[in-house]
């Protein structure tokens, strides 16, 4: 079975005579902030393959289109240069069903398909770990209740309500919840192709005060 990457010519099911896909598979990687290295590694490429894809000297076979989308984030039809259906701007918080994974409970704050993904969540206190993520992107939080023990790097913080950070997910990363009630936090990360049980606010264990 070839790879992705093996698929140099234009066989049976091969998008060809579309102009529009070169450039949306670089706006789309960018909107996701991915550098072309890491996109081109989570779909089995060589970054030479991806960017000739990028610059039209290579055309993707439909495999590799849906293989991208996952990874961007996006829809098929978006990497095609198809118009997207228009977005309601307005999230009514009774319209949002909640989401948890390992004692997390994620509710989304956000429309789908934007180049950032908003949720509100709620951290339970112990369910730290020594698991440092990082990621590319970049991630925005804000306390609403309770307190949170943020690491960046080799510094920790402790935000309390009200209290925000800002930062690049590249940076090493881990968040706490303080207090026996857990902390709720509003999140905003431009991480598309992150499911949410797997963010790194992701559930972890084993971490001591």
């Amino acid at each position: 079975m070839s790879s992705p990457e093996a698929e140099n010519q234009l066989p049976a099911g091969t998008v060809a005579d579309l102009p529009a896909v070169a450039p949306q598979l670089r706006s789309l990687r960018r909107r996701a902030s991915l550098t072309l290295e890491a996109a081109a590694r989570a779909a089995g490429l060589s970054p030479a393959h991806l960017s000739r894809l990028e610059t039209g000297q290579r055309q993707p076979s439909l495999p590799m289109l849906l293989a991208l989308a996952r990874i961007y984030g996006t829809t098929v039809s978006e990497l095609l240069g198809e118009t997207v259906a228009e977005r309601d701007a307005v999230v009514r918080g009774a319209d949002m069903e909640p989401t948890e994974a390992g004692g997390w409970t994620y509710w989304p704050a956000g429309a789908p398909g934007r180049g950032m993904q908003a949720l509100r969540v709620h951290v339970p206190h112990g369910s730290q770990g020594d698991i440092v993520r990082v990621h590319p992107g970049e991630e925005w939080l804000h306390v609403l209740r309770g307190r949170l023990r943020l690491r960046l790097g080799d510094a920790t913080h402790r935000l309390d309500a009200g209290d925000s950070a800002h930062f690049d997910s590249l940076t090493p990363h881990r968040i706490a919840a303080v207090d026996p009630d857990g902390v709720d936090l509003l999140f905003v990360h431009t991480l598309l192709q992150s499911p949410t049980a797997a963010l790194c606010l992701g559930p972890i264990t084993g971490e001591t005060s």
